[in-house]
C-alpha cells in the first residue's frame, strides 16, 4: 500500500493546515519561501485563510480544493498558500481589511489573490466550485485572475497598490483628539443603547453576536447611579444576558455559549464554541452577579466553568484549548447539539418529556432549515408556567427538568463529538485565566482560582523567553512546537492583565513584577512614540511580507477586545499601583490617538469606552489584609458591585512585598490586631476597617 501524497503542509502544526495536507492542491505555509517561489515562477499567489472550527472553510475544501480539476488549475497558475487565522492573526487582520476594501465584506474562508510580493489585488470569501446562486464559481475566478495577471499586469499592480493604500489608511485610524473624557464614554454607551433590542436582548438584528465588552460597559454604567442612562444600561445588560442564557446560543446540557445566533431571537446558533467568547461571557455573568445578586447569573457562570473544565481544559498541565467545532462532518449542521422529538422521547420518560419538551420547546417541527425535525434547546416559557400547563408542581417540574437534562446529556455524549482544537494560544489563555480568577473569587470557587493560576504559570514558564512572549504555548495531538510564532500586542497585554489579576487574588508579588515587565515590553515593542497608540505587531520584528508591511493599530472589538484599549487599561492599572506618570501619559496618548473617530464605531469600541472610563474616574482600590474568616468576609464584601475601575487585593501574609504606591501607604497605617480592609484612591488610603458593615459604608462614600 503506497503512502497518500502530502503537500507542503505535511510539517504544519496547526490543526486547520494539517487537515489539508493530503489535498491535491500544492499548498505551502505562509512564509518567505512561498513568496520567493512565486517570484521565481512569476505566478500570483492564491491565499486561503480559515480556521479548523469554520464550517464553510471545510465546505470549500471539500467542494474545490479536494477536486482534482480545480487543484490542477491552481497548481498550474498559482502558488497556493494556506493560513490558520487563529495561528496568524496578524496575517488574517490585514488581508481581511484588503478583501473588505475590494468586496465590501470579509469573513472565513477568506480567498485572496496576491502579487508575488504578497500585495492583494482581488478577493472574496466563500466561492462555490461552479457559477450559481448569483456567485461566480471558483474555477471561473481562478482563470480570470490568472489571465489578468498574465495579460494585464499593469492593472493588477495598480489595483494591488490601491488596496495596500486602503489598508494603510483604514487600519491606521488617524483620528486623534485631545483630552477625551466622560462625554465620549457616554456617547459609546448611547450608541449601544440605541441598538439594544428590548424584546429579544442583544444589539441590532440578525445575525446576533454577544458583544461582551458592550455588556460590561453597560453594567459599569448601571453601577454608577439611578439616572436615566444608568437605568437604561441596567435593563439592556440584564435583558441581554437573560435572553442569551435562555436561547439556543446557550448549551443547556453542558454549559457554555456557541459563537453567534443566525436569528434575532438567539434560537439557532452557529454551533462552534470558542474559548474567547466563553471567557468574556463568563466575566459578563460574574459582573452581573456582582452588581445584581441575581442567582441565575451565578448559575450560568458556574455552568460555563463546568463546560470549560470538561471540554476545553488541560487539567494535568494547565491551559485552555482553543475551540470546539460546530459539526462532526460536513453532512450535518449542529446535529450533535440538536434533537428531534423522537430522539428525545427515546431517552426520556413520559413525564420528563412532557415537562422538558415544553420547557426546551422540543416539538415535532423544529428550528433547523436542513432538517425541520431538529430542535435547538431553548426556553420560551417560565418553568412555573410549564408546570401549570402540564399539571405538576413547580418542585416536581424542576426535578423532571434536572433529570431530563442529565439523560439528554448522557445520550448526547454517545454521539460523535465535534473536534476540539487543543492548541493553547497565549492571549486567549490569558483572557480565560483572568475570567477564572474573577469568577473564582466572586463565586467562592477555589478550584477555578487554582486552575486560573496554574494556567497562567504555564504561560509564563513555556511562552516567555527573556523579554519575548510567543503566540502559541502548545499545539494539540502531540505536534511538536517547531519555530515559535511571535506574540502580537494582544498576547502581551492580555497576559499582563492576567498577571495583575493573579497578584490581586494572591498577593504574590512576582505576579505584579511580571505584569510590570509585560507592560514595559509592550511599550518597547509596539508603542508608536511619535503619534501614540500601539501597533499590533512588533516595530522591528520579523519579515514584513506583503500586507504585513502595513502598520495597524487595532481599535475595534472583533470580537475579542481590541489591543489598544486593552493596552491602555493595563497601563492605567499599573499606574494606579506604581504612581508612574509615564504609564498614565502613554495610556492617555493611546486613547487620544483614536478620540476623533471612535464614536463612529459605537458598541464595537466598547473596550475603548471601558479603558477611557478607567482614565477619567479615579481608581477604587480595596486592600484586604489577613488570612482568617473575617478577611474572607471582607473580601466578599469588597467584591460586591462591579466597576471597571475597582480593584480588590488580598494580602494574606504580613510583610508582603508591595508595589511602590501601595508600599508608601500601607506601612504607615495604625497597627491592627484583627484582619482589616482599607480603601485607597489617588495614592492615599483611608483608615482600616474590620467589619463588613463598616467596609460597605466606606465603599459607598468613596
Amino acid at each position: 500500500m503506497t503512502d497518500v501524497a502530502v503537500n507542503g503542509l505535511g510539517n504544519a502544526r496547526s490543526a486547520y493546515l494539517r487537515s489539508a495536507m493530503h489535498q491535491p492542491v500544492r499548498w505551502m505555509e505562509w512564509g518567505s519561501e512561498a513568496f520567493r517561489e512565486a517570484e521565481r515562477q512569476d505566478k500570483p499567489v492564491l491565499l486561503d485563510i480559515g480556521a479548523v472550527w469554520c464550517h464553510w472553510c471545510h465546505v470549500m475544501d471539500r467542494e474545490s480544493y479536494e477536486d482534482p480539476e480545480t487543484a490542477r488549475i491552481i497548481n498550474e497558475h498559482f502558488i497556493a498558500v494556506k493560513v490558520d487565522r487563529d495561528e496568524r492573526p496578524d496575517v488574517d487582520a490585514r488581508y481581511q481589511a484588503a478583501v473588505s476594501a475590494i468586496s465590501g465584506q470579509g469573513g472565513w474562508p477568506l480567498t485572496a489573490f496576491l502579487t508575488p510580493e504578497g500585495k492583494p489585488f482581488f478577493g472574496g470569501t466563500y466561492f462555490p466550485p461552479l457559477d450559481g446562486h448569483g456567485r461566480p464559481g471558483l474555477r471561473r475566478v481562478l482563470m480570470t485572475m490568472a489571465e489578468a495577471f498574465e495579460k494585464r499586469r499593469d492593472e493588477v499592480n495598480d489595483s494591488a497598490g490601491s488596496v495596500m493604500a486602503a489598508i494603510e489608511h483604514n487600519e491606521a485610524f488617524d483620528g486623534s483628539g485631545k483630552d477625551p473624557g466622560a462625554r465620549l464614554v457616554e456617547a459609546i454607551i448611547d450608541s449601544a443603547l440605541k441598538q439594544f433590542d428590548p424584546r429579544h436582548g442583544g444589539f441590532g438584528s440578525q445575525p446576533k453576536f454577544p458583544h461582551s465588552a458592550a455588556v460590561d460597559l453597560l453594567l459599569d454604567e448601571a453601577g454608577r447611579g439611578d439616572g436615566e442612562r444608568g437605568k437604561a444600561a441596567r435593563l439592556a445588560a440584564m435583558v441581554t444576558l437573560e435572553r442569551m442564557s435562555k436561547g439556543g446560543i446557550y448549551d443547556h446540557l453542558a454549559g457554555g455559549f456557541h459563537r453567534y445566533s443566525v436569528d434575532e431571537r438567539w434560537v439557532v446558533p452557529h454551533f462552534e464554541k470558542m474559548s474567547y467568547d466563553n471567557s468574556e461571557l463568563l466575566k459578563n455573568y460574574v459582573h452581573a452577579f456582582q452588581s445584581s445578586g441575581e442567582p441565575e447569573c451565578a448559575r450560568v457562570a458556574r455552568e460555563i466553568i463546568a463546560w470549560i473544565d470538561e471540554w476545553l481544559s488541560d487539567r494535568e498541565r494547565g491551559g485552555f484549548f482553543a475551540s470546539q467545532d460546530a459539526d462532526d462532518s460536513l453532512d450535518d449542521d449542529g446535529d450533535y447539539f440538536t434533537w428531534t422529538r423522537d430522539e428525545a422521547a427515546a431517552v426520556l420518560s413520559g413525564d420528563e418529556l412532557a415537562v422538558a419538551g415544553e420547557f426546551f420547546d422540543i416539538g415535532e417541527i423544529g428550528d433547523m432549515h436542513h432538517n425541520p425535525q431538529k430542535n435547538t434547546l431553548h426556553i420560551d416559557l417560565p418553568l412555573a408556567q410549564v408546570a401549570k400547563k402540564v399539571g405538576v408542581s413547580l418542585e416536581a417540574a424542576a426535578e423532571l427538568v434536572r433529570s431530563a437534562k442529565s439523560k439528554l446529556y448522557a445520550a448526547r455524549r454517545l454521539r460523535r463529538t465535534p473536534y476540539i482544537d487543543r492548541t493553547v494560544y497565549v492571549g486567549w489563555n490569558a483572557m480565560m485565566a483572568s475570567a477564572y480568577l474573577e469568577a473564582g473569587r466572586v463565586l467562592g470557587d477555589r478550584q477555578a482560582v487554582a486552575f486560573g493560576l496554574k494556567t497562567l504559570d504555564r504561560l509564563l514558564n513555556e511562552a516567555v523567553d527573556g523579554d519575548d512572549l510567543f503566540h502559541v504555548v502548545a499545539y494539540g495531538e502531540g505536534v511538536n512546537a517547531g519555530p515559535r510564532v511571535a506574540g502580537v500586542l494582544e498576547d502581551y497585554v492580555f497576559t499582563g492583565h492576567a498577571a495583575l489579576d493573579a497578584w490581586e487574588t494572591t498577593g504574590d508579588y512576582p505576579y505584579f513584577q511580571t505584569a510590570l515587565r509585560l507592560g514595559e515590553a509592550a511599550i518597547a515593542k509596539f508603542f508608536d512614540q511619535e503619534r501614540g497608540g500601539f501597533f499590533d505587531t512588533e516595530l522591528n520584528g520579523g519579515e514584513k511580507i506583503g500586507a504585513l508591511s502595513a502598520r495597524r493599530k487595532p481599535l475595534q472589538d472583533a470580537p475579542t477586545p481590541a489591543g489598544n484599549p486593552v493596552a491602555a487599561a493595563l497601563l492605567l492599572r499599573l499606574e494606579g499601583w506604581t504612581g508612574r506618570a509615564d504609564f498614565a501619559e502613554k495610556a492617555k496618548a493611546t486613547l487620544e490617538c483614536f478620540a476623533g473617530v471612535v464614536e463612529h464605531f459605537g458598541l464595537y469600541a466598547a473596550s475603548y469606552g471601558l479603558a477611557l472610563r478607567r482614565m477619567v474616574v479615579a481608581p477604587a482600590q480595596i486592600v484586604v489584609v489577613g488570612a482568617d474568616e473575617l478577611a474572607d468576609e471582607l473580601e466578599r464584601t469588597a467584591l460586591r458591585g462591579y466597576a471597571v475601575n475597582k480593584s480588590v487585593v488580598r494580602l494574606r501574609r504580613p510583610g508582603t512585598e508591595l508595589p511602590p504606591a501601595l508600599a508608601e501607604t500601607i506601612p504607615h497605617l495604625p497597627p491592627q490586631e484583627a484582619s482589616f480592609a482599607v480603601v485607597c484612591s489617588g495614592f492615599a488610603c483611608g483608615l482600616p476597617v474590620s467589619s463588613s458593615a463598616e467596609l460597605r459604608e466606606v465603599v459607598a462614600a468613596a
